[in-house]
């Protein structure tokens, strides 16, 4: 493999991992592979409590990252109504609790309606979107007033796979900049109740697929069995 002219991998992210640790993992496993460091990056964030598709570039394939972040995205997971929590998933316990009684296929059915084409999407104040220079997670955490701006993305797809109250699960293909957690927690006030994210997993990348992902491990172990030009590890 030649790491510095460019590959990418696809990793399957496991959950608590931040995308980041991915990077620095891969990172450090080709750096001691080569003998010198080269650039690696991933082309689109995925939380620390979701796990899947990542895109992982090296070299000068990291001038594809943009390209491939602006590409839609395909996610599987499970929303938990009756409740909402600051984070917008189970990061953090639930700060308030609201009725699921009235909650029935034909309601669902109409809330899933409601949020498909291009919408206004208020991202999470826990988030990683800078506000004068600095993360609105960090902020927010501090106990600062955080004011997000709502941007307009688009629902291309979106299914709700399984109903087991309090539990819904749902596939989505989305835009860029979509928040899944935000989905979930402007569902659940649709429904005249509350829900957040519970599960997450990215299955697609435009082309790219979960399918053909490896974990992390296995992805150490392809690059330290692997053959690098020669030219590739005197630079």
């Amino acid at each position: 493999m030649n790491f510095a002219e460019g590959e990418v991998l696809l990793i399957n992210k496991p959950l608590t991992w931040t995308s980041f640790d991915v990077v620095n993992k891969l990172r450090y496993t080709i750096t001691k592979k080569l003998g010198n460091r080269i650039k690696v990056g991933h082309a689109g964030t995925l939380d620390p409590l979701a796990n899947g598709l990542l895109i992982i570039c090296t070299g000068k394939m990291t001038k594809k990252i943009d390209e491939f972040t602006g590409m839609e995205k395909e996610y599987t997971g499970t929303f938990l109504l009756g409740a909402t929590t600051a984070t917008y998933d189970s990061e953090m316990e639930p700060d308030a609790t609201f009725p699921t009684e009235h909650i029935n296929a034909a309601l669902l059915a109409k809330a899933q309606q409601k949020f498909m084409g291009v919408i206004e999407q208020m991202p999470p104040i826990y988030s990683a979107i800078k506000i004068d220079g600095k993360t609105a997670y960090a902020q927010a955490r501090k106990g600062k007033e955080v004011e997000m701006k709502t941007r307009t993305i688009e629902i291309k797809e979106f299914e709700l796979t399984r109903t087991e109250l309090p539990e819904v699960d749902f596939r989505v293909v989305c835009s860029k900049g979509t928040y899944i957690r935000s989905l979930a927690f402007d569902f659940g006030k649709t429904l005249n109740s509350g829900a957040y994210l519970k599960a997450l997993c990215r299955t697609k990348i435009g082309t790219f697929d979960l399918k053909n992902a490896m974990t992390v491990e296995e992805c150490v172990a392809m690059i330290n069995a692997s053959e690098v030009p020669v030219a590739e590890s005197k630079k």
